[in-house]
Formats: C-alpha cells, sequence, structure tokens
C-alpha cells in the first residue's frame, strides 16, 4: 500500500510517526514537504529534517519533485494532508480516493467567525462539498470535528489524533524517585506569548506563597511577555521562588520534567494541540491543564492521569495546585497513570496500528471502533466548561 503525507515541514512532532510507518511501508511512504522550516523555528531550537530523512520528498527545490509530489496526490492509495496546499490533492478528491485531512481547530478564535461570508463560503467550498466524498478528518484538537461541524462537514467522519512526540521508555520507580523532593517544584513550559498566558502560573504561586506553602517553580521559555512577568515576580515577591530559566533545548527541558512533581499548562483556546502536554504525561508529571488546549479533553481523564481546570479560573487552577501538594501520594498516582497513558496508547506505535485497521477497514467498507485513544470517533466538544 502507497501512503503519502503532506505538510509544511517535517518537525519532531510529526517524526516517530513518519518513522513507523516507514518502518511498515519502506519505499511506499513518503512524507512531502512543501516549504523550508522558518528561521523563526530553527532560534526556537528545531531541527531542520527536510533533508534528513530518505522518506521525505520537498516541493520546493525544484520543479521535477513537485511534479512528483502532485503524481503521488493521485496514485498513492491514502494521502494524509496537514498544513499543505489542496492543489495536491485536487485530483484524488475527483476520483473520489481514500484521503484525510489532518488539522486542528479553525475557529481558535472564536466559532463567532462562522458569521464572516467569506470565511463560511470558504469552507463550504473546501470542506463541506465533499461531505459525501472518500475524505475524512483526523483531528489534531479536541474542538476540531464542533469547528467543521458549524458547516455541515466531516458529520461521523472525524476521528481522535493529534501529535506523536517520541516516547521515552522509564522504569517507573526510577522516575518517581527523582520526582522525591522536600519541596515540591512545579514547571512551566512555552514560549511567553498570550495565548500561553505564563502569568497566571505566577499568579498561582503568589497564591501559594500567600497560604504558606513551600514550593520551587521553574519556568521554561522566552517571549514577548518575559519583562512582564519578571517584573511580576519582584512585584509579588516571588524571587525566592520562581527561576526564569530562558530557551532550552527539548532534551534540556525533558530533563526538568523529570525532576518536576506537577507541570502546569495555562494556553487558551488559541492552543491548538500543546504537545507538551504529551512530553510532560510522558515524564510522570502530574499535570493541571486548561480545558481549552486541543489536547487536553483527549489525553486527559479528569482526576485520574491528570487534573483539569475551567481555562481562566485563577482560583480554579490554584486549588487543583494546592490539592497535589497537599497530597503527594496522589500526586504521584497521577504522573504515573499519566505516564501509562502515553506508553500505552498515545503515541506513534499505536496511532499508526489503528489507523492501519481503520484505512483497511475503510477501503474494505468493514466495520471497526475504537472506544478512546487515536482514530476512535471524535466527540462533539463545546468551548463550555464540563469537566
Amino acid at each position: 500500500m502507497k501512503i503519502t503525507f503532506y505538510s509544511n515541514f517535517l518537525n519532531h512532532h510529526q517524526l516517530p510517526f513518519c518513522i513507523e510507518m516507514y518502518k511498515r511501508l519502506g519505499k511506499d511512504f513518503t512524507f512531502v514537504a512543501t516549504e523550508m522550516i522558518p528561521e523563526e523555528r530553527l532560534k526556537l531550537g528545531y531541527e531542520d529534517m527536510n533533508d534528513k530523512y530518505s522518506f521525505v520528498l520537498t516541493t520546493y527545490q525544484n520543479q521535477k519533485k513537485y511534479e512528483k509530489a502532485l503524481k503521488l496526490g493521485v496514485e498513492s492509495d491514502v494521502v494524509i494532508i496537514g498544513s499543505a496546499p489542496d492543489e495536491f490533492i485536487k485530483d484524488r478528491i475527483k476520483q473520489n480516493k481514500l484521503t484525510f485531512r489532518y488539522s486542528e481547530r479553525i475557529f481558535k478564535r472564536g466559532r463567532y467567525r462562522i458569521i464572516n461570508p467569506r470565511v463560511f463560503i470558504s469552507l463550504v467550498k473546501n470542506h463541506t462539498r465533499y461531505r459525501k466524498r472518500n475524505l475524512y478528518m483526523l483531528c489534531a484538537s479536541a474542538y476540531t470535528a464542533a469547528d467543521f461541524r458549524l458547516v455541515g462537514a466531516y458529520r461521523k467522519k472525524t476521528f481522535k489524533w493529534g501529535y506523536f512526540p517520541e516516547v521515552l521508555e522509564y522504569k517507573v520507580d526510577e522516575l518517581m524517585e527523582k520526582k522525591q523532593h522536600t519541596v515540591p517544584k512545579i514547571l512551566w513550559v512555552g514560549r511567553l506569548l498570550s495565548l500561553k498566558q505564563p502569568e497566571d502560573a505566577i499568579r498561582v504561586a503568589r497564591m501559594l506563597k500567600s497560604s504558606g506553602y513551600s514550593f520551587q517553580m521553574n519556568i521554561i521559555g522566552s517571549g514577548e511577555k518575559e519583562y512582564i512577568l519578571k517584573n511580576l515576580i519582584r512585584q509579588y515577591d516571588l524571587d525566592g521562588n520562581i527561576n526564569m530559566l530562558g530557551t532550552m533545548t527539548p532534551e534540556e527541558v525533558r530533563g526538568y520534567m523529570e525532576e518536576s512533581n506537577i507541570f502546569i499548562f495555562t494556553s487558551d483556546f488559541n492552543e491548538g494541540w500543546g504537545a507538551v502536554l504529551n512530553e510532560a504525561m510522558n515524564s510522570g508529571c502530574a499535570v493541571v491543564a486548561s480545558h481549552a488546549i486541543g489536547s487536553v479533553p483527549f489525553l486527559i481523564r479528569n482526576r485520574k492521569n491528570g487534573l483539569i481546570y475551567k481555562n481562566g479560573d485563577i482560583k480554579n487552577l490554584y486549588n487543583c495546585v494546592k490539592d497535589l501538594i497537599e497530597n503527594p501520594e496522589w500526586c504521584n498516582e497521577l504522573g504515573v497513570e499519566a505516564y501509562k497513558t502515553l506508553k500505552e496508547m498515545w503515541n506513534a506505535e499505536c496511532a499508526t496500528d489503528r489507523l492501519d485497521r481503520l484505512i483497511n477497514a475503510l477501503l474494505t467498507e468493514d466495520k471497526v471502533e475504537f472506544t478512546n485513544g487515536p482514530c476512535s470517533e471524535a466527540e462533539l466538544i463545546s468551548h463550555k466548561y464540563k469537566y
């Protein structure tokens, strides 16, 4: 079976899945990169992988490679297309060949945008009109299915998907031993941008200190809000509790995750997926995450393998963190369950297995159902807090 995956450029969130596909299909799997990796990403520590792996075909280097990519769009048995131009699937959709779109949510700034005529017409043209075609949606956000449902697209044709960073294998006892501290360690990781809401972590630190809790918080990342955050730390007299550590390599970040007890993920609805959640759970952290983040409803079962709080509700966030500090055994239990979730289900190997079974079922008009995890049916999750 020949499968082609189109996206803008290869990154470390997609690489493990691509490697798994290549192991199974060999030269019958191709990842088509339609853009050079942006300089901004390279400065953030991303690696340029487009020319590193034999299964990658770049379309921006010469015309022959571009034409080959177009040809694959027609000849492949299955195509997965993410952030890439629709010209690569235009002819195969006409021929009704099995195709998967791969998308985060489309209304990050609010579903009210559906009333914009240009937005509505574009969605109908590119999605709704193909509702009877052999076209399905791999949802890289828990909110993708509901967003597209507003224009009648992909009804009963949406599947849970996401990004699948490398899942490291640990001896659980040894991993949790790294987290044995006299003072609990709290970690926040990400670019210091408005959508990430890093100031919420600092406000929680202020509340914890005011309530007399001992803790150490590390913040990893850089960005436009760095100056504001440093001022808040000084204003709240938190210099002895919070360390601003700047930008780090993925390997260095993992080291901090492995030693942290609690991971706070505070982004709003503009966070498409949030692969840092995969990494924190894989590292055995007890995660406290905003319900607005695309990966959260897929990966976290509230109070089973992590905690979900209502986006923007600082008191709710504080109470979650406080409960973990007061109950270190429960904190460890959530961390262990988080690790198991990634090790046993939300990883590239499991996702590839399930996608293979789904593809075979769709091609043979057979039935296959998964109750949870990758390739299970994506529910219609609303913005309203329900956890």
